[in-house]
């Protein structure tokens, strides 16, 4: 049996993950059906007009499965309901819960602010999601020329990341296994349980966002952090953390609380200064995830629940300042430009392509009293990119058309990446018990793509095909 997969985005590139796995003829399964972001503004991952309407039929799609909610994995969907497809949308119980937020946002920046049409989408949205067990079969489709079940795992990248095992069954009862990896995630990430590899697989779609390049480590990644804040507590300036709402804004917030713990047991030289640190979460959307991270607790992992179980509010402590209101946002970037006071700012978006962001580099870059902290992936064309590529050199970037010169430090810790690196990638592969025939690489640029199937090819002694998905 032959599976037969098309691929509709990030087999060229890191964004608008959407790929098809035909059941039969008339059949198939659609696994994601994200937006296309940065450069990446086609399906062929080069830059070109944007691309949001669906450019393939849909009526053989049976269902969608979100692997998780990051937009570059989601967002397409209001235009996949609009090309006519009538399937349930199949993801993990907090996807479930985290789905409609993230679509709102999405719709109301791209379609509509209209309350009325946006409530209208949303019904129609929730009508639509199925949330599943983890590591439980489901059936999505059965017919005399073949079916599929499904399963979810853990992947550990954001709440409700998963990787899905499809199993294929033809009419004479052979069977083949398809897993697509979605986003994995780094091990001991914060909040979140370590992405276990499955038994077997006969074809992986993996992931490649870091297939070129390893992380920090967790202790280390902790210390710089705590370095590059201690840095403006003496500089008397603002850390500016562009971080996306869902994951890296609750991480951050984890590891800020246990900073704060730390130096409240043993106090370093800076201890009186971190205890009057305001660490502002300027980003509604951001403050909505975190309230439903909250309440999604019972998913937390065991090292997070342990913190709750001794008294501690890891997403929900004194320090930490939510600003919700345009004005009260206005008036804080207004302050901390001008005066020298010490803080934190996490704000959305992640790639400083829009959002609240946007204002607070507009009014600090320029001063080298502040620092620009990046701790996930900047896509090509963003100015996020471009800061980081650009700042260290003493360039500039263009925010809403002005030229701004970078004077202010940039950093970038990969220790908090989302993402699984090469090693992490390599031994998701490897540890299976049974190795896949055949990997087929996806979400990543051409150099990480083609870092990682070196090293697969390597460590299984050409045991395994490994392709670009879409050659």
């Amino acid at each position: 049996m032959n599976a037969n997969i098309i691929h509709h985005g990030a087999f060229r590139g890191v964004t608008g993950s959407c790929h098809q796995l035909f059941i039969d003829d008339r059949h198939s399964l659609l696994i994601d059906c994200g937006l296309f972001q940065g450069a990446e503004t086609a399906p062929d991952g080069q830059s070109g007009a944007s691309q949001l309407d669906i450019g393939f039929a849909v009526d053989k799609v049976q269902a969608l499965v979100a692997t998780h909610v990051h937009i570059d994995h989601v967002g397409r969907i209001p235009w996949l309901l609009a090309a006519g497809f009538k399937g349930p949308i199949l993801c993990s119980e907090p996807s479930a819960r985290l789905l409609p937020v993230v679509l709102a946002d999405a719709f109301a920046l791209s379609v509509s602010r209209d309350r009325q049409i946006v409530e209208r989408y949303l019904k129609l949205v929730e009508s639509r999601i199925r949330p599943l067990p983890w590591r439980t079969w489901h059936t999505v489709f059965k017919g005399p020329q073949g079916g599929c079940r499904i399963r979810l795992q853990r992947a550990g990248h954001i709440l409700g990341s998963a990787y899905v095992e499809c199993e294929l069954t033809d009419p004479g009862g052979e069977r083949k296994r398809v897993l697509f990896s979605g986003d994995l995630g780094a091990p001991h990430a914060p909040l979140l349980p370590a992405p276990r590899p499955p038994w077997q697989a006969d074809i992986v779609v993996l992931e490649s966002t870091y297939g070129d390049r390893n992380h920090e480590s967790r202790s280390t990644r902790r210390q710089r952090l705590q370095a590059v804040i201690e840095r403006a507590l003496v500089n008397g300036g603002t850390v500016i953390i562009p971080a996306f709402s869902i994951g890296r804004t609750q991480e951050l917030l984890y590891e800020f609380e246990d900073i704060l713990h730390r130096q409240r047991l043993k106090p370093g030289p800076h201890a009186a200064r971190w205890a009057k640190l305001p660490i502002f979460l300027d980003s509604p959307l951001a403050g909505r995830f975190t309230q439903l991270y909250r309440e999604l607790q019972p998913f937390w992992d065991a090292e997070a629940l342990a913190r709750v179980r001794a008294g501690r509010k890891p997403l929900e402590f004194d320090q930490l300042v939510a600003i919700d209101e345009h004005d009260a946002h206005v008036a804080n970037v207004r302050r901390l430009s001008r005066s020298a006071e010490p803080a934190i700012v996490i704000a959305a978006s992640g790639m400083c392509a829009g959002g609240r962001v946007v204002n607070y580099l507009k009014a600090m870059l320029h001063d080298p009293r502040h620092d620009v902290l990046f701790v996930g992936y900047q896509a090509r064309g963003t100015p996020g990119h471009a800061i980081q590529s650009y700042g260290p050199r003493g360039g500039y970037v263009d925010l809403d058309g002005e030229r701004i010169d970078i004077r202010a430090a940039i950093h970038t810790l990969s220790g908090y990446s989302a993402h699984a690196d090469q090693n992490d990638l390599v031994r998701f592969v490897t540890r299976m018990r049974h190795l896949p025939a055949e990997v087929r690489l996806i979400h990543g640029d051409d150099g990480a793509r083609q870092a990682l199937g070196a090293r697969l090819t390597q460590e299984t002694g050409g045991a395994i095909k490994v392709l670009n998905a879409g050659e």
